[in-house]
């Protein structure tokens, strides 16, 4: 095992020992209390039971079968989980085949980033994870399962499963993948409409013909953002089949994978001599596999945050630091866009996730002793396939496509994809993997917005043809939701290209697809909240240096008043607003409660 990796795992253990111990006191406590629909009162069952058919009542009846919970994100809408119509129906049919039962326990809200990119809904994104979380939970709290299934792919969906799941970490839990839509026009040429449109060379229907041909048919977009990082990540964590991940949907192969992993799940329930609670596969080993998987593969920014919100809710505590020093000994093993021209489905093609995780575990970069799913360790290292209609799994040797993926030799940088930097102006992440050598460093005077749509307006009124760092603040999670940003990468692209150095600083955050233009993000503490980027005038110079580690503006702002910013004047605030409006509503409720029923009722 690697020096470095194994002292983080070490000081990860070490801090979150008190927590750990707590959680998984509490998760076995839950298994100690016996399989959940053993307890449920007779009226409870009864319930549980009403709208099943014949057959499936006298199975849920039957305490020795198996009632699996499925928790979908499924809407047809969203084309990453519109393949999820069918699974609840294919699920039951393989359970029921083999005497047990699966019940759909709830639905989750699935809202699609590149829908509401640069659009009020936007600042209801980030928000929406937490709503995600405790649907998961609200969902299996009726204690009628055994096991879990999660259902769910994009961008906060699949983190926000899996923290609401683990609030039930003593039932055995995987997610079932759909797989990428299949490859369409080129992200290279996506960018380069998006870009002259941006300038005003082409008009809106050339725009949208060329965004029908990117996004096209069911399955997850085929860049390498946040949806295909969740894959990735949670692949090289154990949570799923190996090599699962990235299999096309509809194929004759996807739906062989999904029927193993729902057959698989009664072999994993409590009293089993294979039992494998989810609480026992998410431990500080499986979240540096996932990490290291993370800055291997160039993933994505937000993975900064949803990594720390899963750790925290199985009693684990991962702070910037970690990232930052995984990221300093972690090579760059894979070109997929936005580090490269190539989709995930060229990364799949190449060996997708287990030559990834077989270049890292072959440099002692991942822990094999960690508890996957099924199997060991070593069974990620291998394919899945069919022969004669039988799923098998082959190991991998090499690399199909070595400009795509790195073969046992080859690194694409000897560093990880994100850097943490710090300075005068707080903390932040930078993905420098996409971003050209020459671009790391850059200082330059500040230009100051609290909107993105404000930088649009400056850009097209001809204001920001020069060098500068464009500085976007009151856009953190207290201010506004923390909306992606990424309707500032076309105007950034195109400065760059013009010849001007460029960067963004902001306290928001952007699309896991950005990346050639240097982005300071996540800037800690947010302006909202009295950090330094509320000092900042336009002029004041900024140096960038992801080399470093660095983030400084060179000139004396401590006695500087804070700026305040109108959000509801810029048509932000959204998702503060509803969340406000639902807060009053419940006050106001308890209120009149509170009248209702006197002392002496």
């Amino acid at each position: 095992m690697h020096s470095v990796i194994q002292q983080v795992t070490d000081r990860i253990r070490e801090r979150s020992a008190a927590l750990r111990t707590d959680y998984v006191a509490r998760m076995q406590a839950q298994a100690a209390a016996g399989r959940p629909r053993g307890t449920l009162a007779c009226g409870n069952l009864a319930h549980v039971l009403a709208a099943c058919p014949h057959s499936q009542k006298n199975t849920l009846m039957d305490m020795t079968r198996v009632n699996v919970a499925i928790v979908t994100a499924y809407n047809d809408m969203l084309s990453a989980h519109q393949p999820y119509q069918q699974y609840p129906d294919q699920i039951k049919a393989v359970l029921a085949a083999e005497g047990h039962s699966a019940q759909v326990a709830g639905g989750v809200p699935a809202m699609c980033d590149g829908v509401t990119q640069g659009q009020a809904g936007m600042d209801l994104s980030l928000f929406s994870r937490d709503v995600i979380a405790q649907a998961t939970a609200v969902s299996l709290s009726h204690n009628a399962f055994d096991a879990t299934l999660l259902l769910g792919i994009c961008d906060k969906i699949a983190p926000g499963q899996l923290i609401g799941a683990l609030s039930f970490g003593h039932l055995p839990a995987a997610f079932v993948p759909a797989g990428p839509m299949s490859t369409g026009i080129s992200n290279d040429e996506k960018v380069r409409i998006r870009q002259k449109y941006a300038a005003g060379e082409l008009d809106k229907t050339a725009l949208q013909e060329m965004e029908n041909q990117a996004y096209h048919s069911p399955g997850t977009c085929t860049f390498y953002g946040t949806a295909n990082t969740n894959q990735l990540v949670f692949e090289a964590m154990g949570l799923m089949l190996p090599g699962s991940a990235f299999i096309p949907p509809d194929s004759e192969l996807r739906h062989a994978l999904t029927d193993e992993v729902a057959a698989l799940m009664p072999t994993l329930v409590s009293g089993s001599t294979n039992y494998r609670p989810l609480y026992q596969l998410v431990d500080e080993k499986s979240l540096v596999n996932g990490l290291v998987a993370l800055l291997a593969s160039g993933g994505s920014t937000n993975h900064t945050m949803h990594m720390v919100a899963v750790a925290r809710a199985a009693g684990i505590i991962l702070t910037w630091d970690d990232f930052r020093d995984l990221s300093d000994v972690v090579p760059l093993l894979a070109k997929v866009y936005p580090n490269g021209p190539a989709d995930i489905n060229a990364f799949h093609q190449a060996g997708g996730v287990p030559l990834l995780l077989r270049g890292l575990a072959s440099r002692g970069m991942l822990h094999m002793d960690a508890t996957p799913l099924t199997g060991n360790m070593q069974d990620y290292l291998q394919h899945p396939s069919l022969d004669n209609s039988k799923l098998c799994w082959t190991p991998v040797t090499q690399s199909q496509d070595p400009a795509v993926l790195s073969d046992d030799e080859q690194v694409f940088s000897a560093t990880g994809g994100l850097k943490v930097l710090s300075g005068n102006l707080g903390r932040c992440v930078i993905k420098v993997s996409a971003v050209a050598k020459e671009h790391h460093y850059i200082e330059a005077e500040a230009v100051i917005f609290d909107s993105q749509h404000d930088v649009e307006k400056a850009y097209k009124a001809g204001e920001l043809n020069r060098d500068a760092i464009i500085v976007v603040r009151f856009n953190g999670p207290a201010a506004n939701g923390m909306p992606e940003l990424h309707k500032l990468m076309p105007i950034l692209g195109n400065l760059q290209k013009a010849g001007h150095k460029v960067a963004l600083v902001t306290d928001g955050r952007l699309s896991g697809a950005s990346g050639k233009i240097p982005a300071a993000i996540h800037v800690t503490p947010e302006a909202a909240k009295g950090g330094p980027l509320a000092q900042l005038q336009t002029g004041d110079r900024i140096r960038l240096d992801a080399t470093s580690g660095t983030l400084h503006v060179l000139d004396d702002i401590r006695q500087r008043p804070l700026a305040q910013s109108d959000l509801k004047s810029q048509h932000f605030g959204l998702g503060r607003e509803l969340f406000g409006a639902f807060r009053h509503i419940v006050t106001s409720a308890e209120q009149g409660a509170s009248i209702l029923f006197s002392d002496n009722d």
